[in-house]
């Protein structure tokens, strides 16, 4: 993953002899036209309000020891105000016009030697160690982002995270609720999340077609003892229809197929002996009644129930990754 430091990213994005005549002759049109503020391409939207952007640097509460991950800088409105609380801070930016931006913004000031940016996708960029997270996040990378920090080791101490609000919604849904998901089980599991504040689409350039919403996650540490793929794999067959009963959606077409060759799998890699003509859809009823979750429903089972059908399961030999 290539990294710049502010001095070594300017100078090889200086504008040619050429290019810079032509931007002269093309005038105030080209500034009407300027291409730094088309995002699509990216899903980034550029938040303008400064209000809005100090209290998102003010939610996580920085120290000045602090070494802040900031992911989708845009053009710095966030940044520079992270840059004065925080000792440094790390900046993950897919578009490198933006971080252009970002560089020519710090030029020659003393935050350019705090400042550190990674041109790229954060999702496959080598991360460095972070104290705190910042993300206007954009929309098309919301759950890797979420479960790639999450997965991060050493933890980090907390994030403050801008979504698109349905997404934020789901991140801080409980058990009951209309949005409870597995989404919803799969973050809490592994951290407390807090909804901060609701962001008017007016805020920021150019303006996205949904409102957006500002979290704070902070890791449960220590993280419990589950793994990952096991609890999101019970979690894919227990929400596939979330108000339907948990013993439906076990007899759905295919899932009995696929837990089958799991817990044969499991079984040749921990030299457990598989009986002969064993009756697995009997297996797995059984363990669904001794639990008392045949007829629950994901839609109001919390993440304490999950985690006692998932350890009923494994007592069973039963595994979902």
């Amino acid at each position: 993953m290539p990294r710049a430091t502010s001095d070594r990213f300017t100078r090889a994005h200086q504008p040619s002899a050429k290019s810079k005549a032509s931007s002269d002759a093309s005038g105030s049109s080209a500034a009407a036209r300027n291409p730094i503020f088309n995002t699509e391409r990216f899903g980034q939207h550029i938040l303008k309000n400064p209000q809005t952007a100090q209290s998102i640097v003010d939610a996580a509460n920085l120290r000045p020891t602090d070494k802040v991950l900031e992911v989708g800088p845009g053009t710095g409105n966030l940044t520079v105000r992270i840059l004065e609380k925080a000792k440094h801070v790390t900046a993950v930016e897919m578009d490198p016009r933006m971080a252009a931006e970002l560089t020519k913004r710090v030029q020659g000031k003393p935050e350019q030697r705090k400042l550190e940016i990674i041109i790229g996708d954060f999702v496959k960029a080598e991360l460095p160690y972070f104290d705190v997270c910042i993300s206007n996040t954009p929309y098309q990378i919301s759950s890797p982002l979420v479960f790639r920090l999450l997965s991060h080791r050493p933890l980090f101490r907390v994030a403050i995270l801008m979504f698109q609000r349905e997404f934020a919604t789901r991140l801080v849904a409980t058990p009951g609720s209309a949005l409870w998901s597995r989404l919803s089980a799969n973050v809490q599991l592994y951290s407390k999340v807090d909804l901060i504040m609701h962001v008017n689409k007016n805020n920021f350039r150019p303006p996205p077609k949904v409102e957006s919403s500002v979290v704070r996650v902070v890791p449960r540490d220590p993280p419990p003892p589950v793994e990952f793929g096991e609890f999101d794999g019970l979690g894919r067959i227990v929400f596939s229809r979330r108000n339907k009963t948990v013993h439906a959606n076990f007899m759905a077409k295919g899932v009995m197929e696929m837990l089958e060759s799991n817990w044969k799998t499991w079984a040749s890699v921990n030299e457990v002996m598989v009986e002969d003509n064993v009756n697995f859809k009997q297996k797995v009823e059984q363990v669904l009644q001794e639990t008392g979750f045949a007829e629950s429903r994901a839609a109001k089972m919390d993440i304490n129930d999950l985690l006692k059908l998932l350890a009923a399961f494994h007592d069973a030999g039963i595994h979902f990754a």
